[in-house]
């Protein structure tokens, strides 16, 4: 049976001494032996951890005595082996980057709105005052093309600090609809629905627990979701009962890989694919082939590789929502 608890969660919530709480919470992770990273800003606390059980347990119901942190929710899985190599405590402007450390989500935080009152409002494609919905994906286009809902609206952003910018360039579309923001876990579409709220947009929403929430709550049978949704492990994506999906991806262009892109001859396991191989740079493809041959190296000796484990043995939950 696994015994590595993986976990992850966060919160925004203010944080006057980031540094003291960095060193606190480092030197506890370390006397319990556990991998990971937490990252602290002003703006709240984002973490994955992962060890044996009672050890993630012990932190957590330590780190919940703070007021801040208390009743903490975290999102759990098991794994055969330790997804991370090392523990990383940092102090960052944000912890998760929008490039506006301004923005307070803790004290503006925009309403969230539950799985199925968002299900119902994209049934009968209005809210309950009668206005109309726009379902907006904050997440970055690489992700979106794996899956997404029906009637999303993607702004084909490479990464999160673009959002501000496309709010102010849709600024009239957004004016005359309700938005509910989303993404893979909550962080972002909360820090995005407040950025909104605070720009004067009064109604802006985020989806309560993100996709994954709205996977565990939402009947795969009622589902307004197209696709499998992108998760930051070795599983790549999940379908909507939250088992491992379909898709590979390239390691060297992070571009999805289907079993048809996987049988051409432009296909390298961990080095390239059809969507890269004319284009990649030949500094990305020497240290594609480099990390490979770890990988390989790994394999051959029995030993656990973060790149290289079986989704059984990764953290479902790793990096689940940057």
């Amino acid at each position: 049976m696994a015994d590595i608890l993986n976990i992850s969660t966060y919160r925004f919530v203010s944080i006057d001494d980031p540094e003291g709480l960095k060193t606190q919470l480092k030197a506890r992770a370390d006397d319990l032996a556990l991998k990971g990273t937490i990252l602290l800003a002003h703006e709240g606390i984002n973490l994955f951890l992962a060890g044996p059980g009672p050890a993630v347990q012990t932190f957590m119901a330590e780190l919940r005595q703070d007021p801040r942190f208390a009743d903490l929710p975290t999102k759990d899985s098991w794994s055969d082996a330790v997804p991370f190599r090392k523990m990383l405590v940092k102090v960052k402007a944000e912890i998760i980057r929008m490039n506006e450390p301004t923005i307070q989500p803790q004290s503006g935080r925009a309403a969230a709105i539950a799985p199925e009152v968002v299900q119902r409002w994209l049934t009968q494609g209005h809210d309950d005052a009668g206005r109309p919905v726009m379902v907006l994906d904050t997440r970055n286009d690489f992700e979106v093309s794996y899956g997404g809902f029906r009637q999303a609206v993607n702004w084909h952003l490479s990464k999160f600090s673009e959002f501000p910018q496309a709010v102010r360039d849709h600024a009239q579309t957004l004016s005359q609809h309700t938005v509910i923001t989303y993404c893979t876990g909550g962080i972002r579409c909360e820090k995005a629905s407040s950025y909104m709220l605070e720009e004067g947009f009064d109604e802006a929403f985020h989806l309560k627990g993100g996709i994954l929430k709205y996977f565990e709550d939402v009947p795969a049978e009622e589902s307004m979701w197209n696709g499998e949704c992108f998760v930051f492990d070795n599983r790549v994506t999940v379908r909507h009962d939250l088992a491992p999906g379909s898709f590979d991806q390239c390691h060297a262009c992070r571009q999805p890989v289907s079993a048809e892109d996987m049988a051409s001859p432009q296909y390298e396991e961990g080095i390239s694919c059809p969507h890269c191989y004319d284009s990649l740079p030949e500094k990305t493809r020497q240290r594609a082939e480099e990390r490979q041959r770890q990988i390989q190296l790994a394999k051959a000796h029995n030993r656990p590789h973060p790149i290289g484990m079986s989704p059984s043995q990764a953290s479902p939950n790793a990096k689940a929502d940057r």
